[in-house]
């Protein structure tokens, strides 16, 4: 058995150091949401004496975060079905494809994880603003799906090409087609990675700001990270508000990755293991 030495108690130290470095911006978060905003001004890091849940019910009512909420999850899930169906399916192709041509749209797509998308946000808003699209729901998913597919194709290619190919070729003996030995064999086989897809996907887009913000702002369709930017002013900003708004917006993404978290390690190890 290993003893205890100095060094462990070192290394120990450290990581506890880490995880309190990790903890206080949580703690701040929570801290100033329960505060008013005498308290904010005068201690604005110290316990709050007594908390108070004013902040979380007027950015509930004044930001309707609700709608908020609807709008975020909406986006959110319709997005990551897109790509879930789409990039998994391009990727069963390419990874099992030896032809040049599933090479070649396999470079593509790892160019588009190369590239940033910044630079189509100005055609891509000229031709979402023609088709009629912004300030709807459609521009959005199309911008997400579209730009993280060559991120999600990246993750199913490297994941099936590790799968042995004995599966879905038995399948294929046995008289199935393709496609149903795609969904019937190989597909469950993806749960791993497709755990990885959704948090990755769904953390970017929940959390995204400038997208939503120059396709629905003014609408009735606006996402969280849209709404609680409202309580930011030139010369005013209710601070109080703003964290509680934060703490609101993040219970949902933070209980997503709570549930999935498990999956992050087994699909980046690409191992069939649990």
């Amino acid at each position: 058995m290993n003893r205890y030495r100095p060094r462990t108690f070192v290394l120990e130290l450290l990581m506890v150091a880490a995880g309190v470095l990790f903890l206080f911006p949580v703690y701040a978060l929570v801290t100033l949401s329960l505060k008013d905003p005498a308290q904010t001004a005068k201690s604005p890091l110290a316990l709050p004496k007594p908390p108070t849940l004013d902040n979380y019910t007027q950015a509930w009512s004044s930001a309707s975060l609700g709608g908020a909420l609807l709008s975020s999850t909406l986006i959110t899930v319709v997005s990551l079905v897109l790509l879930i169906v789409i990039g998994s399916c391009a990727a069963y192709w390419v990874a099992r494809t030896g032809t040049r041509l599933g090479y070649g749209l396999y470079i593509l797509f790892l160019l588009g994880i190369v590239l940033p998308f910044q630079l189509g946000m100005i055609p891509l808003y000229n031709l979402f603003s023609r088709l009629d699209l912004i300030g709807g729901y459609q521009s959005i998913i199309l911008f997400y799906t579209g730009i993280q597919l060559p991120f999600t194709v990246f993750l199913y290619t490297g994941f099936i090409r590790a799968l042995p190919q004995e599966y879905a070729a038995a399948a294929l003996v046995d008289g199935a087609s393709h496609l149903q030995a795609y969904t019937r064999i190989v597909f469950p086989l993806l749960r791993p990675i497709t755990g990885t897809v959704l948090i990755l996907n769904a953390v970017f887009i929940w959390n995204d700001f400038f997208t939503p913000l120059l396709y629905l702002a003014g609408s009735d369709k606006e996402t969280v990270p849209v709404r609680i930017f409202a309580f930011v002013g030139q010369y005013v900003s209710d601070y109080g508000l703003v964290f509680a708004g934060l703490v609101l917006g993040a219970i949902p993404i933070l209980v997503v990755f709570l549930v999935l978290q498990r999956y992050v390690i087994k699909g980046f190890a690409s191992g069939l293991k649990g």
